[in-house]
């Protein structure tokens, strides 16, 4: 197995960005740099090494999962055969497009894979499916496939959260949610088509003071799309991209004998957030989200308070961040905005795409 220098040797050579505004503004630190790779994942090991993924569809090039050097330079992970993937190949066994990898207890990592090279494609037979790698030795543990009726024709499966033997999933093309049993594999989807789940019209994305719009020129919507999970993992909070979010106790999603009609009744609203490009949770309640109409991190207190850490033009579309122990928050910025799919085929890219780190306590 390959083996790379351990996060403290990466960031002998970050450099620190000047603050934004004030002496009391955090400052952001560079991690890491690339010309090629579109990441809009971060995660780390708990031996501190540093992994980024990101979408094939935003013209990344490089591996679709990778592992930093000393010098912030990305490595096929697990290896090569797994980022290899080209199209009319098996796509059951390598990463077709990754949306989101999330690290999981035992120093694991979960990856979950669309199954589509393209944005808004339907998955692949056998593509879909959420990759769970063991970091002590840098194995895939188990790929769980996704059949065509969980991961439908028009589904985009986004992000993951762990709970015992539970995974619970979103899902941004289809509206709604799934629920993993880890055990057997089984899965199922809760909340189809529901307004939780479903993108708003009257809230669209903007960004430098424009509304995004999607391939097809309509305002872009993205449905089911972040989550968090309480610490006791108690109440799983979602949202689609754009908010309102709500939250539902896991008991009720846990519950296979439950009605549609049932489920729904239980999910309650919870917290108004603008759009964001990700979030992550702390054992605290804290909720770390980035606002993307602003270029700012803020804070939702578990009070339900809102603070703005940091607000620079250079967090243009944070996607979802990593929380460190040591309190860094790792910030990747893949500009999702201004890939060319988005620009009538032209990148609008500002190279180098960074992943950039914050102490937030």
């Amino acid at each position: 197995m390959r083996t790379f220098p351990l996060v403290s040797s990466l960031l002998l050579s970050a450099c620190a960005l000047p603050a934004v505004s004030s002496a009391t503004t955090p400052s952001l630190v560079v991690a890491a740099e690339s010309d090629g790779m579109i990441w809009n994942g971060v995660a780390l090991s708990d031996e501190g090494q540093v992994f980024v993924a990101g979408p094939r569809w935003t013209g990344s090039t490089g591996p679709a999962l990778g592992v930093l050097d000393a010098r912030g330079q990305p490595h096929a992970y697990p290896d090569e055969r797994w980022n290899a993937w080209q199209p009319g190949q098996d796509a059951s066994q390598a990463f077709v497009n990754i949306n989101a990898i999330h690290k999981g207890p035992e120093d694991s990592l979960w990856v979950i894979d669309t199954g589509s090279p393209d944005f808004g494609g339907s998955p692949l037979p056998g593509g879909a499916k959420v990759v769970r790698i063991n970091l002590k030795n840098g194995q895939v543990a188990r790929v769980y496939p996704l059949g065509s009726d969980i991961a439908t024709p028009t589904s985009y499966v986004d992000d993951i959260r762990l709970k015992g033997n539970r995974g619970y999933l979103t899902d941004a093309g289809r509206p709604g949610l799934i629920v993993l049993d880890l055990d057997t594999g089984a899965a199922r989807r809760v909340l189809d088509n529901t307004a939780p789940v479903t993108a708003p019209a009257d809230r669209p994305i903007v960004l430098e003071g424009k509304v995004l719009d999607g391939p097809d020129g309509a305002p872009l919507r993205v449905h089911a799309d972040p989550l968090e999970l309480s610490a006791d993992g108690r109440w799983l909070y979602f949202a689609s991209l754009h908010g309102p979010w709500s939250r539902i106790e896991t008991r009720w999603l846990d519950d296979a004998s439950l009605s549609p009609e049932a489920v729904l009744s239980h999910v309650e609203p919870w917290a108004d957030l603008p759009p964001t490009g990700g979030t992550t949770l702390d054992a605290h309640g804290n909720l770390y989200f980035s606002d993307l109409a602003e270029d700012a991190i803020k804070k939702r207190t578990a009070d339900g308070r809102i603070e703005t850490l940091v607000a620079d033009p250079r967090l243009h579309w944070v996607d979802a961040p990593f929380l460190a122990a040591d309190g860094w928050l790792w910030l990747p910025v893949p500009q999702m905005d201004r890939v060319p799919l988005f620009n009538g085929g032209v990148s609008r890219t500002v190279r180098p795409v960074q992943l950039l780190r914050l102490r937030v306590r």
